[in-house]
C-alpha cells in the first residue's frame, strides 16, 4: 500500500441525507500537528465526513486540517458538538459561533447536542440550537448520548428535525433499543468508538471473520455497521490506520457474518462517566 493517501484509489462512500457513511473521529487527537496531518490525510484517501466537538480541544487542529487538504470546504461534512457546561442558551449560541471561529468556517453541516447533562435543559437548550439553523452557523441539529425517552422529548421540542444522534455502538454494546428509537423517529445513527476501542482485535469471532475476507477485524467492525444502517465515525491518526478503515468500504459480509457479529452483544460501554443519563436514571 503506498505511504502517500493520494495514491490511495478513490471509493466511493455511501451517503445518507447527505452525510458520508463513514468518517473521521478525533476524540482523544490532542497532538495540534498529529490532528491536523490525519485530518488532512483523511481527506486527501477519500474521506468527506470529519468529527470533532468542543471537548476535544482541537477544533483549531481540525480546521488546519481541513484548510491543508486537497478538498474544497464545501465537499466536507463537517460535525462539532456544544459541551455540557455550554448548554444554557447564551452560552450555546455563543460557544457555537467561537466553534465556528477555531474551525475557520462560516458554518458546520451538524451541530450536536454532546451530551443530557449539567446545563441541558430541553426546552431552553433545544431552543438555542433552533436559532441557530435559522442563523445558518449549523445545517442541520444533532443529540448524543441520550436515552429512548430523552430523543422523544427532543423530538417533540425542537422546531427542526433531530438529524442524527451520535452514540457508542460496536458489536459489544449494540444498544437496540435506542436503535429502535431512532428508527421510530427518523434519526440517522452515529457510532462512536465503533472498534470499542481496539476490543475488535481481540474477539475470535471478528478475527476469524476477518481472516477470511483477508481483512481486519477493524474492517469486519465497520462493515457490519454500514450494513446495519449506521454511519460510523473511528479515529485514526496514522495513514495505516485511516486508510485500512477506509477499506472496509469494499467489505460485503454474508448474512451468516452479520448474524454472527449479532452475537457479541454482551453491554459493554467503553465511554461511562458519571454524569452519562444511564448512571442517572
Amino acid at each position: 500500500m503506498s505511504s502517500d493517501p493520494r495514491d490511495i484509489e478513490p471509493m466511493d462512500c455511501p451517503t445518507v441525507d447527505g452525510m458520508p457513511r463513514l468518517g473521521l473521529g478525533t476524540w482523544e487527537n490532542t497532538d495540534p500537528d498529529e490532528c491536523a496531518t490525519s485530518v488532512e490525510t483523511a481527506l486527501n484517501v477519500g474521506y468527506r465526513h470529519i468529527d470533532t466537538a468542543q471537548a476535544y480541544g482541537n477544533e483549531s487542529d481540525v480546521g488546519a486540517g481541513i484548510a491543508a487538504a486537497d478538498v474544497d470546504r464545501e465537499e466536507v461534512f463537517l460535525a462539532t458538538k456544544v459541551w455540557i457546561d455550554n448548554l444554557a442558551p447564551d452560552d450555546v449560541k455563543r460557544t457555537a459561533r467561537e466553534s465556528l471561529d477555531r474551525l475557520g468556517v462560516d458554518d458546520v453541516d451538524l451541530l450536536y447536542v454532546h451530551w443530557p447533562a449539567r446545563e441541558y435543559d430541553p426546552e431552553a437548550t433545544l431552543a438555542a440550537f433552533d436559532e441557530l439553523v435559522d442563523d445558518g452557523v449549523t445545517r442541520h441539529v444533532g443529540v448524543s448520548n441520550f436515552l429512548p425517552h430523552q430523543l422523544e422529548e427532543a423530538a417533540d421540542v425542537l422546531d427542526a428535525p433531530i438529524f442524527a444522534h451520535q452514540f457508542e455502538l460496536h458489536p459489544f454494546l449494540q444498544q437496540q433499543d435506542v436503535l429502535d428509537t431512532c428508527d421510530e423517529l427518523d434519526i440517522n445513527v452515529v457510532a462512536y468508538s465503533p472498534l470499542a476501542r481496539g476490543h475488535v482485535f481481540d474477539e475470535d469471532t471478528l478475527t476469524d471473520i476477518a481472516d477470511d475476507h483477508d481483512v481486519s477485524a477493524a474492517q469486519v467492525s465497520l462493515a457490519w455497521l454500514r450494513e446495519t444502517g449506521v454511519t460510523a465515525i473511528p479515529k485514526a491518526t496514522g495513514t495505516d490506520h485511516i486508510t485500512d478503515n477506509w477499506a472496509s468500504l469494499d467489505l460485503s459480509l454474508s448474512d451468516d457474518e452479520l448474524d454472527r457479529i449479532d452475537d457479541l452483544d454482551r453491554g459493554a460501554r467503553e465511554v461511562d462517566p458519571g454524569f452519562g443519563p444511564w448512571n442517572r436514571i
